[in-house]
C-alpha cells in the first residue's frame, strides 16, 4: 500500500496523523522485534526531537484501541507491541530477551473451569535460549 493509501486507511480508522505518528506507524510496519514504548521512543527520538515519550505511549494506546496493534504480555520487565495482529505464539529468550513469533496451530483443550468463558484470544509462550544464547 502506497504511503498516500495508507494515511487515508487511517484517517478512516479516525487516527488524527501528524508526523510523529506517522513515523510510528512505519517503524512498527512489518517489524517482528516486539519493541516496547522505550525502543520505539529511541528509535524516533532523533529524527523528531521535540516528540515526548508521552506522545509514543499514547500513540500505542491509540492503535491498540483501533487493533492496528496489540500488546503482549510476555516480557515482564516492560510492555511490548505487536503489529501482528492475528492469532500467533511467541518464543522469549531467557537469557538476550529476543522475542519471536511462533506461526503454528496448536491443538488446545480449554480446560473444564473455563467452559463458561468466552474466549476471545490465547497464545502459547515458549521460553528457553535462542540459538545465538544456546550457543555461549
Amino acid at each position: 500500500m502506497e504511503k498516500l493509501q495508507k494515511i487515508d486507511y487511517y484517517k478512516k480508522l479516525g487516527l488524527k496523523i501528524t508526523p510523529q505518528r506517522l513515523a510510528i506507524l512505519e517503524y512498527l510496519e512489518n517489524n517482528r522485534e516486539h519493541p516496547s514504548a522505550e525502543d520505539i521512543y529511541n528509535a524516533l527520538k532523533e529524527r523528531f526531537p521535540s516528540m515526548s515519550f508521552a506522545t509514543v505511549y499514547n500513540t500505542l494506546e491509540v492503535l491498540m484501541e483501533k487493533g492496528l496493534i496489540k500488546e503482549i504480555g510476555i516480557d515482564s520487565s516492560k510492555k511490548r507491541f505487536d503489529p501482528v495482529v492475528h492469532p500467533h505464539h511467541h518464543f522469549i529468550c531467557r537469557k538476550c530477551g529476543h522475542i519471536l513469533d511462533v506461526e503454528k496451530d496448536f491443538d488446545i483443550i480449554i480446560p473444564q473451569e473455563l467452559s463458561e468463558c468466552k474466549i476471545l484470544d490465547f497464545q502459547v509462550v515458549f521460553s528457553g535460549l535462542c540459538p545465538e544464547c544456546k550457543e555461549d
